[in-house]
């Protein structure tokens, strides 16, 4: 497993965050859609940064409404996959569900991404 550190997403992240978006989903977000999920009270976006060069190599979000969660994107850098980054976010997120007792968590997934539904069948998702 790749050692990362996992923290909360700023201002400085957005510009790799929305690179991200580009490398790896067909509709991404924009920076300005990222952006302004960082003054969303109901948000909580984290990157994973590299340890020796603090680039953002992978990120999630997440959003709560009332007692709900709901992951909105998980991505990593096509380069790095398999490497348990993803999950190191996810985990976060996990405990975060637990922790503030979160009735559930929900995320949504391409049919086609085999990847993605392997890691969160992994997580106990359905």
């Amino acid at each position: 497993m790749k050692k990362v550190r996992i923290v909360p997403m700023t201002a400085e992240h957005l510009n790799e965050v929305a690179a991200l978006e580009l490398a790896c989903f067909s509709r991404p977000w924009s920076r300005q859609m990222l952006a302004e999920e960082l003054d969303n009270q109901c948000a909580a976006f984290l990157v994973a940064l590299e340890p020796e060069t603090d680039k953002v190599i992978g990120y999630a979000g997440l959003l709560v409404a009332a007692d709900e969660g709901y992951i909105t994107n998980v991505a990593v850098k096509p380069e790095l996959r398999r490497q348990g980054i993803a999950s190191q976010l996810l985990e976060v997120f996990i405990n975060f569900a637990k922790g503030n007792h979160l009735a559930f968590l929900t995320l949504e997934v391409r049919p086609s991404n085999t990847a993605a539904i392997a890691l969160y069948k992994g997580f106990g998702f359905e």
